[in-house]
């Protein structure tokens, strides 16, 4: 199962290699409600469709065979062939498919993959075909299917996570600070750096990663054009982030590696106790537990500051497809709340239908500090957004961050680190 985490824009790891978290899904139907496709096909649901999913197999086969069980006993005359295809490879796969006009009925892509079949006009837009579906899933994970330049929405939101604030609660309050009242802001996270590092002799750390797309875009940068077809985010006030942050390092705020390709990394730095200050799912805890399990009940959650970052997996339907209404009521049956539910309780995940909204599981915590995470995570998804436009792929996102290293190190001015990152991920926008 493809996991989302960080991206590329949105970076998906192998079956189950990273965790999720989701915004309010419950039980209740999303799915159509006849014999009849959505609004809008004009079909009668039957017929042989075809679903394609990304690394499920095996540890989901039962459940996918049994909402395909499931969808085909609603209805009697659909036969479902199932694909599943591995991990590795699966954007070339998928590109090879769309070439070959072999595209399944009904396709697991994240939103970075459905782009450039967005662009060959390949994809049915389920805004038209599927209008209920504006009201039956949460915005942003709508919106992450629907691509600037391009009229439409090109997928339904399968599964979500989005980040939370991970504190190391014994250290701030050995050092003065109040675990239930963190940092919100930048600049109350550099005032608060600079009293654990007064406070521990500069042995602990509480900022421990550099900037990126998504700290800029919290600062209200425009990343993109809304064409979609520029990057836009050498501002003033993206170089002013750059600022904080290079004066912190200055400081000693960040560890001296912070910047390098050998950097440990922020999570494991706090897993070690040397940071005490990372973001990550909302089943970080729960993972902890087993890394490091005397840190674990030490941890307190609190919101990601600014726009929660919403990462997301999808269905899309070909518009090629033989069977619309099938592929559609498919779509919306594998998506639907009650589905998505009974998935998340099998793994960490969350479901993308508002009608969850109200399902306990989601929204109520066992009173621990991973059941009060996971309740953290799952009230964000409400206003969850994918921060890093699709566009920003692994290439642009290398040379990004080597100019956002170099500011921050002082080698070269924000403005000017800004201004070389957006001219050459322009560039490769245009290779």
């Amino acid at each position: 199962m493809r996991h989302i985490r960080r991206s590329r824009p949105v970076r998906w790891t192998a079956a189950v290699l990273a965790a999720l978290t989701l915004a309010g899904c419950g039980l209740g139907g999303a799915e159509d409600s006849g014999t009849r496709g959505p609004v809008g096909t004009g079909g009668e649901v039957k017929g042989k469709v075809s679903l394609q999913t990304w690394a499920l197999k095996p540890k989901f086969t039962a459940y996918v065979e049994g909402v395909i069980a499931g969808f085909e006993k609603k209805h009697p005359g659909v036969e479902v062939e199932w694909l599943d295809q591995p991990g590795e490879g699966y954007s070339e796969k998928v590109l090879g498919q769309a070439a070959g006009g072999t595209l399944p009925d009904v396709v697991n892509l994240p939103p970075d993959f459905a782009l450039p079949l967005v662009k060959q006009n390949l994809l049915l837009d389920i805004g038209k075909s599927d209008p209920a579906a504006a009201a039956d899933y949460v915005k942003g994970g709508l919106d992450a299917y629907r691509f600037p330049g391009h009229d439409g929405t090109y997928g339904y939101p399968w599964y979500l996570n989005t980040d939370v604030n991970y504190w190391n609660g014994e250290l701030l309050t050995r050092f003065g600070l109040d675990p239930k009242k963190p940092p919100a802001t930048l600049d109350e996270l550099v005032r608060a750096a600079r009293t654990v590092k007064e406070k521990s002799g500069g042995r602990t750390y509480l900022m421990s990663r550099k900037p990126n797309l998504v700290d800029l875009a919290n600062a209200g940068v425009p990343i993109m054009s809304a064409d979609g077809r520029t990057f836009t985010f050498n501002t003033p006030e993206a170089a002013a982030v750059l600022d904080t942050y290079r004066a912190a390092f200055a400081e000693g705020l960040l560890p001296e590696d912070v910047l390098t390709e050998t950097y440990a990394g922020n999570t494991k730095l706090f897993a070690s106790g040397t940071a005490a200050w990372t973001t990550a799912g909302a089943n970080y805890i729960t993972s902890l537990a087993v890394d490091n399990p005397t840190l674990a009940p030490k941890v307190v959650s609190s919101p990601a500051m600014g726009t929660p970052p919403l990462y997301v997996q999808g269905l899309s339907v070909p518009k090629n497809t033989k069977n619309p209404a099938a592929a559609l009521a498919l779509a919306r049956w594998v998506t639907n709340a009650e589905n998505q539910a009974a998935f998340a309780r099998q793994t960490s995940i969350f479901p993308s239908t508002t009608a969850s909204a109200s399902d306990p599981f989601f929204g109520k915590s066992d009173g621990s500090n991973a059941g009060d995470a996971k309740v953290t995570a799952f009230r964000s998804l409400a206003s969850a957004r994918v921060l890093e436009p699709v566009q920003a792929n692994d290439a642009v996102k290398t040379l990004i961050n080597q100019q956002i290293a170099l500011a921050v190190s002082g080698q070269t001015s924000s403005k000017e680190a800004l201004d070389t990152a957006v001219a050459r991920a322009n560039q490769l926008l245009k290779d």
